[in-house]
């Protein structure tokens, strides 16, 4: 930071720590559902209420966008140029839609009537989304008041989408179609959470997606068991042998070349997360599992963050209802998904999968198989780019006891789910890197879901140093 600062960002974060809070609340009360077609206006509202704050922010353009097929909900940009020629240029992705509140008998206060407790902020989107990326309003504020400037130290671009919760059905589109106005040389996305409230920590990576269904037909219609079964082929049978096929002894996945090109743990990454507080008991509560499996030669927090997997999602077919029905059923259906890591595409899986059912399905089973789209590519940042290096000393500044002294050591984690940060990374060339100071127990999703305000203050502290030091970290 400056030496001639006039205004340091942790005195300037506290003296406007109140108004910061009670502008988050007035945000959180619009209900904006983007999964909820009555909600439509809502979400429209909220992208005109944060339209607003930004333009009084300072930020000279600021747009709503629509979607291309204009069927979508609204997405919110903002740029404020640096006036430095040679300043980089940093996005930061949020998202300003939110769950579904139900079921509303759950929460403890009404989710869209913020609610301050114990030093929590109560709302439905208080930590996902609208909580994380508001952060960043108060922390550029602070950046140029402890700096002096009156434009940031790096070019700042925010993309805010209006159907996260959705499945961002429109967002890729949205990305190649204003792909050269939100050209950035990093993107910064503050979707995501930390280890706990005492372990500071910035995740590196996400994995990626594909889901499939196969149904697979035996005889074309049930028939009475007692007078054909064993003497023909039963679907279920034959899906439920094939499918306990899909992993070998050692619970590797058996597609061909699904672990062709996987960037590798290194060495330092499996000693890093292993420096985690990780409880296995405390994390099996969580999962209501009686133990933990999985791929040999791995450890919980390596399986979930940094292995590929195969799920089966779901299987059925036949008689369900009470009471017996003895017959061969004609059909049989599962669901599968496949969470990818980085060197895997999506596209590639696909091919693997059909190759792997085309050999091994018998030849009097016919069968579909069917994919959800074209799935989602997994990101991963290296832990000695440059980017990442800056987000770990903003970071270990501001959640120090003294931001000018020793800072806090922050650790590293991936985040096993997916999202769209993948198209981000690849449509804007452009690393990712994460900014989340979400508590594992903010309940996303969830009734009662919450932010710890002190949590939120800190990252926009670390986000005020962030643009400094990306400014000098070229």
């Amino acid at each position: 930071m400056s030496t001639d600062s006039t205004l340091s960002v942790r005195t300037f974060i506290e003296q406007n720590s109140a108004g910061f809070v009670e502008d988050l609340k007035d945000w959180l009360r619009i209900p904006s559902v983007s999964g909820d077609p009555d909600r439509a206006g809502d979400v429209r509202a909220s992208a005109e209420w944060l339209a607003a704050k930004l333009r009084a922010t300072g930020f000279p353009t600021v747009e709503i966008w629509e979607t291309a097929s204009g069927a979508g909900l609204p997405t919110v940009f903002a740029e404020w140029p640096s006036g430095d020629p040679d300043a980089p240029t940093v996005a930061v992705y949020g998202h300003h839609d939110v769950q579904p509140a139900t079921p509303l008998e759950l929460w403890e206060t009404a989710p869209f009537e913020p609610t301050v407790r114990d030093g929590k902020l109560f709302a439905r989107g208080a930590s996902d989304d609208k909580g994380q990326l508001f952060f960043h309003v108060l922390g550029v504020r602070a950046h140029l008041a402890a700096t002096g400037r009156t434009a940031p130290a790096v070019n700042l671009k925010l993309i805010v989408e209006g159907e996260e919760e959705s499945g961002s059905p429109n967002f890729a589109p949205l990305l190649r179609d204003h792909a050269e106005r939100l050209a950035c040389d990093v993107v910064v996305v503050s979707d995501t959470g930390m280890w706990d409230r005492d372990t500071p920590s910035t995740v590196t990576g996400m994995r990626g997606l594909i889901a499939a269904q196969i149904d697979a037909r035996g005889p074309s219609g049930d028939v009475h068991s007692g007078s054909f079964g064993g003497a023909i082929p039963n679907p279920i049978t034959e899906l439920v042998r094939l499918l306990a096929g899909l992993h070998d002894e050692n619970r590797h996945v058996t597609l061909p070349g699904f672990y062709d090109g996987i960037v590798e743990l290194t060495e330092r990454e499996r000693q890093l997360f292993a420096k985690l507080p990780f409880d296995e008991a405390a994390w099996l509560r969580t999962a209501k599992s009686p133990a933990a499996i999985g791929e040999a030669g791995f450890s919980t927090l390596e399986r979930i963050w940094a292995r590929p997997t195969a799920e089966i999602n779901g299987i059925w077919g036949g008689h369900t209802g009470h009471g017996s029905k003895t017959i061969v059923p004609s059909e049989a259906h599962a669901k599968l998904s496949f969470r990818l890591v980085a060197g895997q595409d999506p596209a590639q899986v696909r091919k693997g999968l059909e190759a792997w059912l085309a050999e091994r399905m018998p030849e009097w089973i016919e069968y579909e198989l069917s994919f959800e789209g074209e799935g989602v590519r997994p990101c991963l940042t290296p832990l000695d780019h440059p980017a990442l290096q800056s987000i770990t000393r903003a970071l270990g500044r501001a959640f120090a006891d003294d931001p000018d002294g020793e800072r806090r050591e922050i650790l590293y984690t991936r985040e096993g789910g997916s999202g769209p940060e993948a198209d981000l990374q690849d449509v804007l060339a452009a690393p990712v890197v994460f900014l989340g100071v979400s508590l594992p127990e903010d309940g996303w999703h969830a009734p009662n879901e919450r932010v710890d305000v002190a949590n939120l203050l800190k990252g926009a502290e670390a986000a005020a140093y962030l643009w400094e030091d990306l400014a000098g970290n070229k």
